[in-house]
Protein backbone atom coordinates (compact mmCIF):
# COMPACT_ATOMS: atom_id res chain seq x y z
CA UNK A 1 0.00 0.00 0.00
CA UNK A 2 2.77 2.63 1.19
CA UNK A 3 4.50 1.51 -2.24
CA UNK A 4 1.51 2.40 -4.70
CA UNK A 5 1.44 5.87 -2.56
CA UNK A 6 4.95 6.69 -3.10
CA UNK A 7 4.24 5.30 -6.75
CA UNK A 8 1.43 8.13 -7.42
CA UNK A 9 2.77 10.92 -5.50
CA UNK A 10 6.01 10.33 -7.99
CA UNK A 11 3.51 10.46 -11.27
CA UNK A 12 1.78 13.34 -9.76
CA UNK A 13 5.25 15.26 -9.40
CA UNK A 14 6.34 14.45 -12.58
CA UNK A 15 3.28 15.58 -14.33
CA UNK A 16 3.17 18.40 -12.41
CA UNK A 17 6.78 19.28 -13.22
CA UNK A 18 6.25 18.25 -16.70
CA UNK A 19 3.10 20.70 -17.40
CA UNK A 20 5.21 23.60 -15.58
CA UNK A 21 7.70 22.75 -18.43
CA UNK A 22 5.09 23.22 -20.98
CA UNK A 23 3.73 25.69 -19.31
CA UNK A 24 7.51 28.00 -19.40
CA UNK A 25 7.79 26.60 -22.95
CA UNK A 26 4.81 28.48 -24.31
CA UNK A 27 5.44 31.68 -22.09
CA UNK A 28 8.74 31.77 -23.65
CA UNK A 29 7.30 31.38 -27.43
CA UNK A 30 4.66 33.89 -26.83
CA UNK A 31 7.45 36.32 -25.95
CA UNK A 32 9.45 35.64 -29.29
CA UNK A 33 6.12 35.76 -31.10
CA UNK A 34 5.04 39.58 -29.26
CA UNK A 35 8.51 40.45 -29.20
CA UNK A 36 8.60 39.87 -32.94
CA UNK A 37 5.30 42.07 -33.41
CA UNK A 38 6.74 44.70 -31.52
CA UNK A 39 9.82 44.74 -33.88
CA UNK A 40 7.53 44.25 -37.05
CA UNK A 41 5.39 47.27 -36.08
CA UNK A 42 7.73 49.97 -34.57
CA UNK A 43 8.77 52.58 -37.36
CA UNK A 44 12.13 53.04 -36.75
CA UNK A 45 14.86 55.63 -38.23
CA UNK A 46 16.02 54.20 -41.97
CA UNK A 47 19.29 53.26 -43.09
CA UNK A 48 21.51 54.62 -46.00
CA UNK A 49 21.13 52.91 -49.45
CA UNK A 50 24.21 50.88 -47.93
CA UNK A 51 21.92 50.12 -45.10
CA UNK A 52 25.05 50.73 -42.95
CA UNK A 53 24.21 54.07 -41.35
CA UNK A 54 21.53 55.37 -40.11
CA UNK A 55 19.73 58.36 -41.22
CA UNK A 56 17.44 60.85 -38.95
CA UNK A 57 13.82 60.86 -40.73
CA UNK A 58 13.00 64.40 -40.56
CA UNK A 59 16.76 65.68 -41.48
CA UNK A 60 17.82 62.86 -43.48
CA UNK A 61 21.46 62.86 -42.01
CA UNK A 62 23.12 60.41 -40.35
CA UNK A 63 22.42 60.06 -36.71
CA UNK A 64 18.99 60.71 -34.83
CA UNK A 65 18.60 64.26 -33.45
CA UNK A 66 15.88 63.20 -30.93
CA UNK A 67 17.14 62.33 -27.61
CA UNK A 68 13.86 60.88 -26.81
CA UNK A 69 13.55 58.77 -29.56
CA UNK A 70 12.86 55.14 -28.76
CA UNK A 71 14.29 53.02 -31.72
CA UNK A 72 17.31 51.75 -29.03
CA UNK A 73 14.82 50.92 -26.74
CA UNK A 74 12.87 49.08 -28.47
CA UNK A 75 15.84 47.33 -30.20
CA UNK A 76 17.61 46.46 -27.38
CA UNK A 77 14.64 45.37 -25.43
CA UNK A 78 13.29 43.08 -28.12
CA UNK A 79 16.66 41.38 -27.63
CA UNK A 80 16.88 40.79 -24.22
CA UNK A 81 13.17 39.27 -24.38
CA UNK A 82 14.65 36.70 -26.86
CA UNK A 83 17.55 36.21 -25.00
CA UNK A 84 15.38 35.32 -22.32
CA UNK A 85 13.19 32.61 -24.06
CA UNK A 86 16.32 31.75 -25.79
CA UNK A 87 16.85 28.26 -23.73
CA UNK A 88 13.04 27.38 -24.64
CA UNK A 89 12.79 28.86 -27.96
CA UNK A 90 15.82 29.02 -29.79
CA UNK A 91 14.22 27.64 -33.25
CA UNK A 92 11.20 30.11 -32.80
CA UNK A 93 14.28 32.65 -32.47
CA UNK A 94 15.38 31.45 -35.73
CA UNK A 95 12.40 31.85 -38.01
CA UNK A 96 13.32 35.57 -37.28
CA UNK A 97 16.22 35.13 -39.23
CA UNK A 98 13.63 34.60 -42.57
CA UNK A 99 11.16 37.36 -41.35
CA UNK A 100 10.66 39.90 -44.20
CA UNK A 101 11.75 43.03 -41.49
CA UNK A 102 15.36 43.69 -41.53
CA UNK A 103 14.67 44.84 -38.04
CA UNK A 104 13.48 41.56 -37.14
CA UNK A 105 16.71 39.87 -38.95
CA UNK A 106 18.83 42.21 -37.12
CA UNK A 107 17.60 40.86 -33.30
CA UNK A 108 17.22 37.37 -33.72
CA UNK A 109 20.83 37.34 -35.54
CA UNK A 110 22.41 39.88 -32.27
CA UNK A 111 20.08 37.38 -29.26
CA UNK A 112 21.91 34.02 -31.40
CA UNK A 113 24.83 35.06 -30.97
CA UNK A 114 24.74 36.29 -27.55
CA UNK A 115 22.97 33.01 -26.88
CA UNK A 116 26.14 30.62 -28.61
CA UNK A 117 22.88 29.21 -30.46
CA UNK A 118 24.95 26.44 -32.60
CA UNK A 119 21.52 25.49 -33.77
CA UNK A 120 21.30 28.35 -35.88
CA UNK A 121 24.45 28.49 -37.38
CA UNK A 122 23.21 27.07 -40.82
CA UNK A 123 20.16 29.80 -40.88
CA UNK A 124 22.95 32.68 -40.23
CA UNK A 125 25.04 31.15 -43.15
CA UNK A 126 22.06 31.67 -45.69
CA UNK A 127 22.12 35.71 -44.34
CA UNK A 128 25.63 35.93 -44.95
CA UNK A 129 25.12 34.57 -48.32
CA UNK A 130 22.35 35.59 -49.35
CA UNK A 131 20.63 38.71 -47.78
CA UNK A 132 20.63 41.89 -49.32
CA UNK A 133 20.79 44.15 -46.01
CA UNK A 134 24.54 44.64 -45.25
CA UNK A 135 23.80 45.71 -41.19
CA UNK A 136 21.87 42.09 -41.18
CA UNK A 137 24.76 40.16 -43.11
CA UNK A 138 26.87 42.28 -40.69
CA UNK A 139 25.22 41.00 -37.47
CA UNK A 140 24.93 37.26 -38.84
CA UNK A 141 28.60 37.35 -39.60
CA UNK A 142 28.96 38.36 -35.73
CA UNK A 143 26.80 35.86 -34.71
CA UNK A 144 28.75 33.09 -36.03
CA UNK A 145 31.99 34.61 -34.72
CA UNK A 146 30.49 34.71 -30.47
CA UNK A 147 29.12 31.03 -31.29
CA UNK A 148 32.76 29.85 -32.42
CA UNK A 149 30.94 28.90 -35.87
CA UNK A 150 34.09 26.57 -37.14
CA UNK A 151 32.39 25.09 -39.87
CA UNK A 152 31.49 28.62 -40.81
CA UNK A 153 35.06 30.06 -41.77
CA UNK A 154 35.43 28.37 -45.09
CA UNK A 155 32.19 30.89 -45.75
CA UNK A 156 33.62 33.79 -43.72
CA UNK A 157 37.26 33.86 -45.95
CA UNK A 158 35.15 34.22 -49.14
CA UNK A 159 32.75 36.63 -48.11
CA UNK A 160 35.79 38.90 -46.37
CA UNK A 161 37.44 38.61 -50.27
CA UNK A 162 33.86 38.90 -52.26
CA UNK A 163 30.79 41.13 -49.86
CA UNK A 164 30.39 44.14 -51.70
CA UNK A 165 30.00 46.04 -48.40
CA UNK A 166 33.12 46.75 -46.63
CA UNK A 167 31.86 46.84 -43.49
CA UNK A 168 30.72 43.47 -43.44
CA UNK A 169 34.32 42.23 -44.83
CA UNK A 170 35.98 43.81 -41.71
CA UNK A 171 33.44 41.92 -39.20
CA UNK A 172 34.18 38.32 -41.48
CA UNK A 173 37.56 39.90 -40.62
CA UNK A 174 37.22 39.87 -36.83
CA UNK A 175 35.13 36.76 -36.73
CA UNK A 176 37.41 34.38 -38.32
CA UNK A 177 39.89 35.33 -35.30
CA UNK A 178 37.01 35.18 -32.77
CA UNK A 179 36.60 31.54 -34.19
CA UNK A 180 40.00 30.60 -34.72
CA UNK A 181 41.55 31.75 -30.86
CA UNK A 182 37.52 30.18 -29.58
CA UNK A 183 36.87 33.89 -27.98
CA UNK A 184 33.05 33.30 -28.57
CA UNK A 185 30.14 34.69 -26.23
CA UNK A 186 30.69 34.78 -22.64
CA UNK A 187 28.56 33.98 -19.73
CA UNK A 188 29.23 37.93 -18.42
CA UNK A 189 27.57 38.76 -21.90
CA UNK A 190 24.47 36.60 -21.06
CA UNK A 191 24.33 37.41 -18.04
CA UNK A 192 24.40 41.18 -18.79
CA UNK A 193 21.02 41.25 -21.14
CA UNK A 194 18.98 38.70 -19.23
CA UNK A 195 19.32 41.00 -16.03
CA UNK A 196 18.57 44.53 -18.17
CA UNK A 197 16.02 46.49 -16.39
CA UNK A 198 14.25 49.46 -17.95
CA UNK A 199 13.42 51.41 -15.03
CA UNK A 200 16.87 52.25 -14.60
CA UNK A 201 17.53 54.10 -18.27
CA UNK A 202 18.26 57.56 -18.53
CA UNK A 203 17.81 58.10 -14.47
CA UNK A 204 20.67 59.46 -13.49
CA UNK A 205 20.68 63.41 -14.26
CA UNK A 206 23.48 66.06 -14.08
CA UNK A 207 23.73 67.19 -10.11
CA UNK A 208 22.58 63.54 -9.06
CA UNK A 209 24.46 61.38 -7.20
CA UNK A 210 26.70 58.56 -9.42
CA UNK A 211 25.96 55.34 -9.29
CA UNK A 212 28.45 52.91 -7.73
CA UNK A 213 28.69 50.83 -10.90
CA UNK A 214 31.23 47.78 -11.30
CA UNK A 215 32.58 46.89 -14.94
CA UNK A 216 35.19 44.66 -16.11
CA UNK A 217 37.88 45.99 -18.44
CA UNK A 218 39.56 44.21 -21.57
CA UNK A 219 41.82 41.85 -18.43
CA UNK A 220 38.93 40.54 -16.52
CA UNK A 221 39.44 43.38 -13.85
CA UNK A 222 36.62 44.85 -12.25
CA UNK A 223 36.52 48.38 -11.30
CA UNK A 224 33.94 50.09 -9.29
CA UNK A 225 33.19 53.87 -9.33
CA UNK A 226 33.02 54.03 -5.40
CA UNK A 227 37.08 53.53 -5.78
CA UNK A 228 37.49 57.29 -7.12
CA UNK A 229 35.31 58.80 -4.09
CA UNK A 230 36.64 61.57 -2.66
CA UNK A 231 40.06 61.23 -4.56
CA UNK A 232 39.56 62.01 -8.14
CA UNK A 233 37.58 63.20 -11.20
CA UNK A 234 35.68 60.45 -12.98
CA UNK A 235 35.81 60.72 -17.18
CA UNK A 236 33.51 57.80 -18.64
CA UNK A 237 34.10 58.40 -22.05
CA UNK A 238 31.41 55.68 -24.66
CA UNK A 239 33.17 54.68 -27.52
CA UNK A 240 31.71 52.72 -30.82
CA UNK A 241 34.21 49.77 -31.83
CA UNK A 242 37.55 49.05 -32.97
CA UNK A 243 36.07 50.31 -37.18
CA UNK A 244 35.43 53.66 -35.46
CA UNK A 245 38.14 56.41 -36.71
CA UNK A 246 36.76 58.99 -34.12
CA UNK A 247 37.78 56.70 -31.38
CA UNK A 248 41.07 55.97 -32.16
CA UNK A 249 41.71 59.41 -32.62
CA UNK A 250 40.40 60.06 -29.15
CA UNK A 251 42.58 57.53 -28.11
CA UNK A 252 45.80 58.70 -29.70
CA UNK A 253 44.86 62.29 -28.14
CA UNK A 254 44.23 60.48 -24.49
CA UNK A 255 47.75 59.18 -24.71
CA UNK A 256 49.17 62.56 -25.78
CA UNK A 257 47.91 64.22 -22.93
CA UNK A 258 48.54 61.21 -19.51
CA UNK A 259 50.40 64.43 -17.46
CA UNK A 260 47.59 66.77 -18.05
CA UNK A 261 45.12 64.04 -16.78
CA UNK A 262 47.32 63.13 -14.34
CA UNK A 263 48.17 66.94 -12.63
CA UNK A 264 44.89 67.70 -12.97
CA UNK A 265 43.52 64.74 -10.71
CA UNK A 266 41.16 63.09 -13.06
CA UNK A 267 40.87 59.15 -14.05
CA UNK A 268 40.14 58.31 -17.38
CA UNK A 269 37.88 55.13 -18.60
CA UNK A 270 36.77 54.70 -22.13
CA UNK A 271 34.21 52.02 -22.16
CA UNK A 272 32.45 50.08 -25.19
CA UNK A 273 29.19 48.17 -25.19
CA UNK A 274 30.85 44.91 -26.51
CA UNK A 275 32.21 41.48 -24.73
CA UNK A 276 35.82 40.57 -24.29
CA UNK A 277 36.57 39.98 -27.61
CA UNK A 278 35.59 42.78 -29.21
CA UNK A 279 37.22 45.21 -26.45
CA UNK A 280 40.51 43.73 -26.69
CA UNK A 281 40.01 43.94 -30.16
CA UNK A 282 39.87 47.84 -29.63
CA UNK A 283 43.00 48.51 -27.31
CA UNK A 284 45.29 46.72 -29.93
CA UNK A 285 45.39 43.35 -27.65
CA UNK A 286 43.89 40.91 -30.55
CA UNK A 287 43.74 41.11 -34.18
CA UNK A 288 44.74 44.20 -35.80
CA UNK A 289 42.40 44.34 -38.83
CA UNK A 290 43.09 46.25 -42.12
CA UNK A 291 41.99 49.36 -41.35
CA UNK A 292 40.38 51.41 -44.42
CA UNK A 293 41.07 54.46 -42.12
CA UNK A 294 44.95 53.99 -40.99
CA UNK A 295 47.90 54.05 -42.78
CA UNK A 296 50.37 52.35 -40.06
CA UNK A 297 49.99 50.09 -38.04
CA UNK A 298 48.97 51.27 -33.88
CA UNK A 299 48.40 47.81 -32.11
CA UNK A 300 52.23 48.48 -30.88
CA UNK A 301 51.65 52.48 -29.86
CA UNK A 302 48.21 50.75 -27.93
CA UNK A 303 50.08 47.97 -26.15
CA UNK A 304 52.58 50.65 -24.63
CA UNK A 305 50.95 53.72 -23.84
CA UNK A 306 47.30 53.17 -23.25
CA UNK A 307 47.13 54.05 -19.60
CA UNK A 308 43.74 54.31 -18.46
CA UNK A 309 41.73 51.52 -18.15
CA UNK A 310 38.80 50.28 -21.33
CA UNK A 311 35.86 49.33 -19.59
CA UNK A 312 33.47 46.66 -20.84
CA UNK A 313 29.44 47.56 -20.35
CA UNK A 314 28.12 44.57 -22.46
CA UNK A 315 24.63 44.87 -22.45
CA UNK A 316 24.67 48.95 -22.08
CA UNK A 317 23.24 48.47 -18.49
CA UNK A 318 25.14 51.35 -17.17
CA UNK A 319 25.44 53.56 -20.72
CA UNK A 320 21.25 53.55 -20.73
CA UNK A 321 21.58 55.03 -17.37
CA UNK A 322 23.73 58.18 -18.11
CA UNK A 323 21.56 58.16 -22.09
CA UNK A 324 24.19 56.81 -23.48
CA UNK A 325 21.09 54.99 -25.50
CA UNK A 326 22.85 51.28 -26.51
CA UNK A 327 21.79 49.68 -30.12
CA UNK A 328 20.47 53.43 -31.17
CA UNK A 329 21.82 54.23 -34.60
CA UNK A 330 23.84 51.75 -36.76
CA UNK A 331 27.36 53.33 -38.22
CA UNK A 332 29.52 50.95 -40.75
CA UNK A 333 26.55 48.32 -40.64
CA UNK A 334 26.39 47.39 -36.71
CA UNK A 335 23.83 49.02 -33.92
CA UNK A 336 25.60 51.36 -31.39
CA UNK A 337 25.41 53.84 -28.80
CA UNK A 338 25.20 57.27 -28.47
CA UNK A 339 29.14 58.67 -28.28
CA UNK A 340 28.86 60.02 -24.96
CA UNK A 341 30.87 61.30 -22.46
CA UNK A 342 30.14 61.74 -18.49
CA UNK A 343 32.56 63.72 -16.16
CA UNK A 344 32.08 62.95 -11.76
CA UNK A 345 33.13 64.96 -9.18
CA UNK A 346 35.37 63.94 -6.66
CA UNK A 347 32.10 63.92 -4.18
CA UNK A 348 30.36 61.17 -7.00
CA UNK A 349 28.39 64.01 -8.23
CA UNK A 350 27.61 63.99 -12.06
CA UNK A 351 28.59 67.29 -13.50
CA UNK A 352 27.98 66.85 -17.02
CA UNK A 353 26.50 64.40 -19.15
CA UNK A 354 26.75 64.81 -23.09
CA UNK A 355 24.97 62.47 -25.41
CA UNK A 356 25.34 62.70 -29.02
CA UNK A 357 23.36 62.50 -31.92
CA UNK A 358 25.54 61.55 -34.44
CA UNK A 359 29.01 59.60 -34.58
CA UNK A 360 31.62 62.87 -34.24
CA UNK A 361 29.06 64.47 -31.64
CA UNK A 362 30.61 64.83 -28.48
CA UNK A 363 33.89 67.20 -26.94
CA UNK A 364 37.07 66.26 -27.87
CA UNK A 365 39.44 65.11 -25.12
CA UNK A 366 41.44 68.91 -24.51
CA UNK A 367 37.59 69.91 -24.28
CA UNK A 368 36.56 67.79 -21.84
CA UNK A 369 39.51 67.93 -19.72
CA UNK A 370 38.99 72.03 -20.27
CA UNK A 371 35.67 72.00 -18.51
CA UNK A 372 37.14 70.36 -15.22
CA UNK A 373 39.98 72.51 -15.05
CA UNK A 374 37.39 75.76 -15.67
CA UNK A 375 34.08 73.87 -14.22
CA UNK A 376 32.14 75.56 -17.17
CA UNK A 377 30.24 72.32 -18.25
CA UNK A 378 28.30 74.04 -20.81
CA UNK A 379 29.28 72.51 -23.85
CA UNK A 380 27.75 71.87 -27.10
CA UNK A 381 28.92 70.68 -30.54
CA UNK A 382 28.76 73.43 -33.76
CA UNK A 383 27.10 70.29 -35.41
CA UNK A 384 24.85 68.99 -33.22
CA UNK A 385 21.94 67.97 -34.77
CA UNK A 386 18.11 69.60 -33.42
CA UNK A 387 14.95 68.14 -33.82
CA UNK A 388 12.86 70.04 -36.43
CA UNK A 389 9.72 70.37 -34.65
Amino acid sequence: MKTMKVLFILLIAAFTAKSQEAMVTNNDKDMVSKTFNTVRNHHFHPLNDENSMTQDRNLNVAGIADLNDEDWKVRLLAVRDLVRAGSHSTDEIITGLMDQSADVRQVSAMALGILGAKQAVDELEKIVRNDDNAMVRSQAVIALGQIESGKSLDLLRLRLKEDPSRDVRHQCELAIDQIEKQMGTTEKQLSAFLSLDESTFETIQVGSKAPNFKLDDTESREWQLSEFNNKKWVVLIWVFADWCPVCHGEFHDLMKMQQEFKEANVQVFTVEMHDLYRGRVMVGKELEPEYWFAKESFKEAYTNQIWWPHLLDRAGSVGAMFGADPLTFSVHAEYINRPTTVIIDPNGVVRFIYPGTFWGDRPTIEQTLDMIKTGDFSFKHPKRLSVER
